[in-house]
């Protein structure tokens, strides 16, 4: 059985083929101007970018979507929060909730936020869909100077990613074979839920333990220099790559500002 996290692009794809460093740097600077202003148009513009630049990744959209899915429960989390919460009732009411108005104005700051959560976490999503994880860690040792330990011991948990999924499967499966069943009581559901996560946990805790006294004792932190067995070059277009997100990133800040649309965070 493998264990090994799959990527789910064409590795053939011109952005694909960017140094991972590059890409990781890219991310960062194209999502950090989004998150300067409250408005929906920063993140709406960003979000279309990154959309239509999707194929040049070698990503499908459906591949995409199934990688992106808990956003959509982080998105509903933030409606339900806003139209409980929210300070701001200004504008037109819409909605009457019992004690709660659903204004125009807790809508704007909601659809600001939803499409910021998406806009922010996205590139991510398309990084590490499009790069081996050896690759990564490699590049992050050569290209981005990161400790050795570090990246190793980052690329050894995102390998053992894929473990906690099977095991949470043979765990809720051992305990339906001895009659461990919350059956259709939504409270006996919840209990059952969080014993089978504490497993999980003390499970994942003791794996990593024993991986951390293996990796020392193979001398991953002898501070000794290592060699590569494969060279992460970082190119002319690998640095095309980073200008051009702060290019796109700059270019949907200033079409915010010159639509009137810009509402920063600070002021």
């Amino acid at each position: 059985m493998s264990f090994a996290v799959q990527q789910i692009a064409d590795p053939a794809a011109p952005l694909a083929r960017r140094n991972p460093v590059a890409k990781l740097g890219a991310a960062l600077l194209f999502s950090l101007p989004l998150i300067a202003t409250l408005d929906p148009l920063t993140p709406a513009l960003g979000l279309l970018v990154e959309l239509a630049l999707l194929p040049f990744f070698g990503l499908r959209y459906g591949a995409l979507l199934r990688r992106a899915w808990p956003l959509t429960l982080a998105a509903a989390g933030i409606l339900v929060t806003m139209v409980l919460f929210s300070a701001d009732r200004s504008g037109r009411l819409l909605v009457e909730l019992g004690p709660f108005d659903v204004t125009t104005g807790v809508l704007v700051v909601t659809l600001g936020l939803i499409l910021r959560i998406f806009a922010v976490a996205l590139p991510g999503v398309i990084v590490f869909a499009t790069t081996d994880p050896t690759d990564l860690a490699d590049a992050l040792v050569q290209n981005a100077r990161a400790p050795a330990r570090f990246a190793i011991g980052a690329l050894a948990a995102f390998r053992l990613l894929p473990l906690l999924g099977e095991e949470w499967q043979m765990l809720t499966l051992a305990r339906r074979a001895r009659g461990v069943d919350a059956g259709r009581n939504p409270l006996a559901r919840l209990r059952l839920f969080v014993s089978t996560a504490f497993a999980l946990l003390v499970g994942a805790l003791r794996r990593g333990t024993r991986l951390a006294v293996a990796m020392d004792a193979r001398g991953f932190d002898s501070g000794t220099p290592r060699t590569f067995a494969r060279r992460q070059h970082f190119t002319a277009g690998d640095t095309a790559l980073l200008i051009g997100a702060v290019a796109l990133a700059a270019a949907a800040l200033t079409t915010a500002i010159a639509l009137g649309f810009f509402h920063p965070v600070i002021g």
